[in-house]
C-alpha cells in the first residue's frame, strides 16, 4: 500500500466523485481509478459501491478510512521533522561546560534554547574540567564544551568567547575580605584551594602562574575538581582561591569575592569536532556564543 495510493483513497472517500477527487489531485480521472482499483486488489476487498450516478464506501472503506489519516499525517510528521533536523530546528544535541562556565552560561543557553529551539533536546553536563570535555569532544560523547584554552586534541577546533578577570575568594571573616581591591601578594602564606593538577588543567596552570607573577608560591595546596565544592571549601576555612568573575553568581554564604588589584585574566572558549557537527549542534553552538557574548 503506497502513501500516494492512500492520499487517493482520502480524497475520493472525501468526494464520493471521481472527476472531484481527480481534480483535486491534480491528475487524469482514469488514473484515479487505476490506483484505486490496484488498492482495492492488494487488499483483498472493495473500498466503494460505485454506480454511473454515485460513489461511496463500502464497509471496508469506512474502516481503512481512520488508518489512512494516521498514515498521512505521521508522513507529514516525518516530513516536517526530516526538514527540521535538516535545517538545525531539530535533534538532540549534548553540551558539556567547565566547573566555572556552569553557574552563569549553562542556565542562560538552556533558557534561550528552550524559548528559541524548542525541538531540540539538550543533554546539559555541567562541573566538569577540560581534559573530560575536550576528550569527551574526541570519543562523541559531547558535541559541543564550553572549557578554558590549552591544548587540545587533533580533530578539536575552538572559537573565543569571553576574557575575564580572576577574582579572589575569600572566608567572609578574613581580614582582608573588606578590601575593595585586593594586591595577590596579600594571600602569599595562605593555603590555596585550587583545581586538580591534571594534564591539559587549565585553572591549575593559571592560578599558580599568577601566584609566581606576584612574587609568591601558595605553602599548600587542597585540590578540588567541583567549583561549588572549592567556594564550600573557602566558606569553612579550608584556603582562600583564585576564580574567574563569572564564579561570583555563585552566592554562598561564608564566602566574600574580592577584586585584584593585577589583571590576571583567564579565557572562554568553544570547543566542537572538526567538520562533524550536525545541524542542530552548528544552531546551538551560535545559541551559545551569543549567550556567552551578551
Amino acid at each position: 500500500m503506497e502513501l500516494r495510493q492512500v492520499r487517493y483513497f482520502l480524497t475520493l472517500a472525501e468526494e464520493c466523485h471521481f472527476g472531484r477527487a481527480a481534480a483535486r489531485l491534480h491528475v487524469a480521472q482514469p488514473a484515479l481509478s487505476q490506483q484505486i482499483k490496484q488498492l482495492e486488489r492488494e487488499l483483498g476487498t472493495p473500498l466503494f459501491h460505485r454506480s454511473t450516478r454515485h460513489v461511496e464506501l463500502t464497509e471496508a472503506g469506512r474502516q481503512l478510512t481512520g488508518y489512512a489519516r494516521t498514515l498521512v499525517a505521521e508522513a507529514e510528521r516525518a516530513r516536517a521533522h526530516m526538514a527540521e533536523l535538516v535545517t538545525g530546528q531539530a535533534g538532540r544535541v549534548s553540551v558539556g561546560f567547565i566547573g566555572t562556565a556552569t553557574y552563569d552560561v549553562l542556565p542562560h543557553v538552556a533558557r534561550t534554547v528552550r524559548a528559541r529551539l524548542p525541538h531540540i533536546t539538550l543533554e546539559l553536563r555541567g562541573e566538569l574540567l577540560t581534559p573530560q570535555l575536550t576528550d569527551g569532544l574526541v570519543t562523541g560523547a559531547y558535541d559541543l564544551a564550553v572549557f578554558r584554552p590549552g591544548a587540545v586534541p587533533e580533530g578539536v577546533n575552538t572559537t573565543p568567547l569571553r576574557t575575564e578577570p580572576l577574582v579572589a575568594v575569600l572566608p567572609t571573616h578574613h581580614p582582608r575580605a573588606a578590601d575593595p581591591r585586593l594586591p595577590l601578594a596579600a594571600l602569599a602564606g595562605e593555603p590555596f584551594v585550587i583545581h586538580p593538577a591534571q594534564p591539559r588543567s587549565a585553572m591549575y596552570d593559571r592560578v599558580l602562574s599568577a601566584c609566581t607573577r606576584a612574587g609568591f608560591q601558595p605553602p599548600s595546596l587542597v585540590e578540588v575538581g567541583e567549583t561549588a565544592t572549592l567556594v564550600v571549601l573557602v566558606a569553612a576555612g579550608h584556603g582562600v582561591a583564585l576564580v574567574p568573575a563569572s564564579v561570583q553568581s555563585l552566592r554562598l554564604d561564608g564566602v566574600t569575592y574580592v577584586p585584584l588589584a593585577e589583571t590576571e585574566t583567564v579565557e572562554l572558549v568553544l570547543g566542537h569536532r572538526g567538520r562533524r557537527n550536525s545541524p542542530a549542534a552548528q544552531q546551538v553552538a551560535a545559541v551559545v556564543e551569543e549567550c556567552v557574548r551578551g
